[in-house]
């Protein structure tokens, strides 16, 4: 009775897609710009709902390394679930603002694919409190 009836964490098969979200994600923490721009569309769009709305990979560039930050920054994505064509990826991260603080934030990404590349990206972003 009971007892995991799922897949095996070691069993659980790792798809194309989440291969490219976890390269997304070292090309942020890298300020890859060529490495991130080849995993999209030419016509991505990337929402920041309450902040930006961004359309095509020159609008999506210019985001990577946002002007108010310093240096890229740290992400730790902690649990990621797939669908489909669609991968959710959540965790928390910190960057350092130009001024000197600390920027803490928890994120839920959102990408949905079209083919083998990111179509769209949702990024909310929650700040958190300093330590």
């Amino acid at each position: 009775m009971g007892g995991w009836e799922g897949p095996r964490p070691q069993e659980i098969h790792v798809t194309e897609h989440r291969r490219t979200v976890e390269r997304y994600f070292d090309g942020f923490r890298a300020s890859d710009h060529p490495g991130v721009l080849s995993l999209l569309t030419d016509d991505v769009v990337w929402e920041l709902p309450g902040f930006k709305h961004l359309v095509g990979k020159d609008a999506f560039d210019g985001e990577i390394e946002n002007p108010a930050f310093e240096g890229p920054p740290d992400l730790d994505v902690d649990r990621v679930v797939e669908d489909g064509d669609v991968v959710v990826a959540i965790g928390r991260g910190r960057s350092r603002q130009r001024s000197g603080d600390e920027h803490r934030f928890a994120f839920c990404d959102v990408f949905t694919f079209s083919g083998d590349l990111i179509g769209r990206v949702e990024s909310y972003v929650v700040p958190l409190a300093a330590d």
